[in-house]
């Protein structure tokens, strides 16, 4: 089957469709072919050699999928509520830029009720991540003030959950046009290169500042964003496009008694992210179905045009999800 191996780091040049054999199905294994996979910052880490395949994990590219479930493992459970035909979503170690891939069933979850495979995709989002930042390991509450950044695949989702949820949601964007797509969102949008957002927060808060601050950024903003906390706020970094390493006023986040959080999702053990799905599913899935959350897609790639797919992703130009199907 084609595939995109992880076979030298670079920039979107070293991507090139190989043939490979197709993965067989394992004991807890759900065999899924693929019908869109998202592609995502991790992606572009691992290309860039910044974010190594588990041991365990094949070196196809690819985190997140859409397709329709092929075969399914000696062991996977009745309660698993899964069939050969069922249309699914899956959150993979790797794998996700194939024709096939396999993923462990406590992964893998129904598509969105009337949805079409590539939506799904858009619609699977990274899902997972923002649950864990937005609503579990930053503890956002209804009322809170949320700040996210950019309007990639991850913002825009970002958004519309954390709207779902009850919070007021401030987006720093690079554009207008960026800018005006996520106020349709419910979003305010600060535009970070004509205005000051740490006074721009404080602004658009009455001075109270944001409870929640997801970040793709990492050191470069780390201070402002400390600035831009409200006491008892949380920051979550998720990304490190900014750099790893940044100063730090700990005597501003400790009168703040404030929090700087740091956070992967493919190195957790299949326990915690089987977690992570069931909460998606309880309390993500319900706004999916009922349209209040729904899928931003960008463009899709054909998977021989990967290298291009990447190329558009690292502009930054995108909003929403881009795709690749094979």
């Amino acid at each position: 089957m084609r595939a995109v191996r992880d076979i030298e780091s670079g920039g979107p040049e070293v991507l090139k469709i190989t043939e490979i054999d197709e993965p067989s199905v394992t004991g807890d294994g759900v065999l899924i072919e693929v019908a869109a996979a998202g592609i995502n910052r991790a992606d572009v880490l691992q290309r860039q050699g910044n974010y190594p395949v588990p041991p365990d994990a094949t070196d196809v590219f690819g985190l997140e999928v859409s397709g329709t479930v092929a075969e399914l493992g000696p062991d996977v459970p009745s309660e698993a509520g899964l069939n050969v035909g069922d249309k699914v979503v899956a959150l993979l170690d790797s794998g996700g830029y194939a024709e096939k891939v396999v993923a462990p069933w406590p992964q893998v979850l129904p598509a969105p009720v009337g949805m079409d495979l590539v939506e799904a995709a858009a619609a699977r989002g990274r899902r997972d991540r923002v649950l864990q930042r937005v609503h579990g390991r930053s503890r956002a509450r209804g009322g809170d003030a949320a700040r996210t950044r950019r309007a990639g695949g991850i913002g825009t989702h970002a958004i519309q959950v954390a709207k779902a949820l009850g919070l007021t949601v401030l987006a720093t964007v690079g554009s207008q046009e960026k800018a005006d797509f996520v106020t349709e969102l419910g979003a305010t949008a600060i535009k970070y290169k004509d205005e000051d957002f740490v006074e721009r927060v404080k602004e658009l808060t009455d001075g109270h500042g944001a409870d929640v601050i997801l970040d793709v950024m990492g050191a470069k903003y780390l201070e402002p964003n400390v600035k831009a906390l409200a006491n008892n706020g949380r920051i979550t970094i998720i990304g490190m496009q900014g750099g790893v390493k940044g100063e730090l006023n700990i005597g501003r986040l400790m009168s703040k008694r404030g929090a700087v959080i740091g956070t992967t999702l493919r190195a957790r053990p299949l326990s915690e992210k089987a977690q992570i799905m069931g909460a998606v599913r309880q309390i993500v899935w319900p706004h999916v179905n009922s349209g209040a959350v729904r899928p931003i897609m960008d463009k899709t790639f054909p998977l021989e045009q990967v290298r291009d797919a990447h190329e558009y992703f690292d502009s930054g130009s995108h909003i929403g999800k881009v795709l690749l199907t094979p």
